[in-house]
């Protein structure tokens, strides 16, 4: 109770010395939705979309945010039933383990959100909403969900019948953006994006991309779409032969792709399940002596395993071998590897502000159904895709009966 008091005391204080920032703040705190009888304020959909913003989501970022707290209200709103709730020591782990896939400890990661102008307080919501809503899933249709023998021998002969999977022709564009080049990237990218021609496109991949493509104008080769990370296979399905993606923040750069052209082609290949791949850190970045190295270190390996003893003596941070879902692969790292077959290089990526030149290895695609799958890894894929489905399902009859305005 007199925490309330305090409050009031703290605004009335803050009115009488700044009447300006009293305004602002009163804005931010202004009603932006509201879900039935919860409020979502300005200020939470301003750093939702700020947050989606560092995290590089690509599409309309004010929408994304707007459909994400709705959800997350009704998700609060179905699990207040049930009084569930994440404890501070799972709560700690979590954040952990989400700033760990971005490899930084939580502290660096929270730093790093402070830089960008996000509270932890956004994050630990966005991160606690949806732990607890897989947790509240599995709990209440885990008991229903029966994953049979049929079940995994049906989708084992499914995965192995070499059933046929879509290919992307595309034409694409990375264009380096370090701080101090970022507004002039960002209109560049912006009159890119409006380009309707091939010829022009790969005009400008010749002028301004960053990557080795843009010798032949930014042109790949035919890609299955599965290649490419979970985030980016939509932008590109959404697109019409010569139509453009909209810029593509990724650290320190601006990604876009023209599609081409795509079709069907005949291969037992399924949609990876996660990637194994290798950095290994070179110093000096693009210099004539990182890319020396680079050329050197590739010419001494064939796999993924060899690099282990190009390391050999060396810090253990050097050499980072990963295997990851796509969906948790940074945005740069993914379209680098979806160009590449395993045991093959890309020298593209930098890091520590151009210091470091990235050497990237891709090891594997681990595909379910691949070969040998095991089948206790498909079943649990299988239950993982019912109760997604289930999720999916009760989200949208929630919302169905919503009363949200505006």
């Amino acid at each position: 109770m007199h925490r309330g008091w305090i409050a009031v005391a703290l605004i009335a204080i803050a009115a009488v010395m700044s009447g300006g920032q009293m305004v602002v703040a009163q804005g931010q705190l202004a009603p932006a939705i509201t879900v039935n009888d919860r409020v979502i304020t300005q200020y939470e959909l301003n750093q939702r979309e700020r947050l989606l913003e560092v995290f590089r989501t690509p599409g309309d970022l004010r929408e994304v945010a707007r459909n994400g707290l709705i959800e997350d209200r009704l998700k609060q709103q179905e699990m207040a039933r049930f009084n569930l709730r994440l404890s501070d020591e799972a709560l700690q782990q979590e954040l952990e383990a989400f700033a760990g896939r971005a490899d930084l400890t939580l502290p660096q990661f929270t730093q790093m959100l402070s830089q960008e102008g996000v509270d932890i307080s956004t994050l630990q919501d966005f991160v606690s909403i949806g732990v607890q809503w897989r947790d509240f899933v599995r709990g209440r249709f885990g008991r229903s969900v029966n994953i049979s023998d049929a079940d995994v021998e049906r989708a084992q002969a499914r995965q192995g019948a070499g059933t046929t999977q879509l290919e992307v022709l595309l034409t694409e564009i990375i264009i380096a953006a370090p701080p101090e080049r970022a507004a002039a990237a960002q209109q560049a990218a912006d009159q890119i994006a409006q380009m309707r021609s091939f010829a022009a496109f790969e005009d400008a991949a010749r002028q301004v991309s960053a990557l080795p493509s843009r010798e032949n104008g930014g042109r790949l080769d035919w890609l299955p779409i599965d290649n490419y990370p979970p985030q980016l296979r939509g932008l590109i399905l959404s697109l019409e032969p010569g139509e453009v993606t909209a810029p593509i923040n990724i650290p320190n750069g601006i990604a876009l792709f023209q599609l081409r052209g795509q079709r069907e082609a005949a291969r037992p290949v399924q949609p990876p399940v996660s990637i194994d791949y290798a950095i290994y850190a070179i110093p000096g970045g693009r210099s004539d002596a990182g890319l020396r190295q680079a050329a050197q270190v590739r010419d001494q390996v064939d796999t993924c395993d060899d690099l282990y003893g190009v390391a050999r003596n060396q810090p253990a941070e050097v050499l980072e071998r990963v295997t990851r879902d796509p969906s948790d692969i940074s945005s740069d790292v993914a379209i680098e590897l979806a160009r590449l077959d395993p045991g093959e290089v890309s020298t593209n990526l930098t890091r520590d502000n151009g210091e470091t030149l990235v050497f990237l290895m891709l090891c594997a695609r681990n595909n379910a159904g691949a070969g040998s799958a095991d089948p206790e890894t498909i079943r649990g894929q299988l239950r993982s895709q019912r109760l997604t489905a289930l999720s999916d399902a009760l989200l949208e009859d929630l919302r169905a009966s919503a009363i949200i305005r505006p």
